[in-house]
């Protein structure tokens, strides 16, 4: 299961679970009317209401999977982004009339019920997601520091989809790359992570393609930690990936910006043109002359670049 499709699961639960906890409590506050109510006053407010929740939940990072398991920290983030959308739900009942509606003890029964209903709910899909076998098994290969950042963050990390499967130093891999072959066949890896330095190496490079043709996937070790740490490992770039990056930015930015600025012109132009045209024809009355100066301007001599 991709995790994208876990995040989904997530949204999706959390929906259910606010829709759940309003129907809960309409059937205690108006029991057999609780539909109509439902339909008449509760259900417009309250789906503004939820939609501003599901985005205190996206920036609280509720949907970041590297966050989720059963701690502390999670339980205080998650009782942090309910406290923040029931103030912000406050605010919006009492800022807008149109609602119609400015519900006290409704909100504080919703609000009850639904943090019970929202902490079972996420402690449940949080141990469900940690169990089972990852569908990512990854081949280490290398040292370092930014290699074992990763492992501890995969290892404590279970729904992220990713199980470390073994680990081969460098100084192995480099003595005898047909090691990585074996180990990969032996702990059923599907995945292998290498430093860009190993990577040249001509023996393991052929190695790499070999299993590439046999369909391992292969990545980088710094764009496999980008993708899980969602950073960059700063101590392990090289000149390459600056130039890389900075060259790929520069050619989306730059025809972007040319492209808006001349937007921009054009239509600055267009709604201005009739205070131009009547700046135009009072400086032509008011003074000798053309409306439109050019001038000369004088400066150093520009530097002539010969062909070679």
């Amino acid at each position: 299961m991709s995790n994208r499709i876990k995040a989904f699961l997530f949204f999706l639960g959390d929906v259910a679970a606010l829709y759940a906890s309003l129907f809960v409590m309409l059937v205690i506050h108006y029991r057999g009317a609780w539909y109509t109510q439902f339909i008449t006053l509760h259900a417009v407010p309250f789906s503004v209401v939820f939609a501003v929740w599901i985005l205190v939940f996206y920036v609280a990072g509720l949907y970041d999977l590297r966050r989720l398991r059963n701690t502390i920290d999670f339980l205080k983030t998650l009782f942090a982004a309910i406290a923040i959308g029931t103030a912000l739900a406050i605010a919006l009942f009492y800022a807008v009339p149109a609602f119609g509606i400015t519900p006290k003890t409704n909100l504080l029964i919703f609000v009850v019920i639904f943090t019970i209903v929202e902490s079972a709910w996420r402690r449940l899909l949080n141990r469900l997601l940690a169990f089972g076998e990852a569908p990512h098994r990854v081949l280490f290969v290398g040292d370092g520091a930014t290699k074992d950042e990763v492992l501890r963050t995969i290892r404590a990390h279970a729904q992220l989809g990713y199980a470390v499967a073994a680990e081969i130093d460098a100084k192995t891999a480099a003595e005898d790359p047909s090691a990585i072959l074996r180990a990969a066949k032996d702990h059923r890896a599907n995945l292998i992570v290498i430093p860009s330095t190993l990577k040249r190496d001509a023996p393991l490079a052929a190695v790499l393609y070999h299993l590439f043709s046999k369909g391992m996937l292969v990545s980088d070790l710094v764009n496999f930690y980008e993708v899980v740490m969602r950073k960059v490992p700063l101590d392990d770039l090289e000149e390459a990936w600056f130039l890389e990056n900075i060259e790929n930015v520069g050619q989306f930015y730059d025809p972007l910006k040319r492209a808006v600025e001349f937007a921009l012109a054009l239509a600055l132009g267009i709604i201005l043109l009739p205070l131009e045209l009547l700046i135009a024809v009072l400086v032509k009355l008011t003074s000798r002359g053309p409306v439109l100066i050019r001038q000369t301007r004088t400066g150093p001599p520009r530097p002539r670049i010969h062909a070679l």
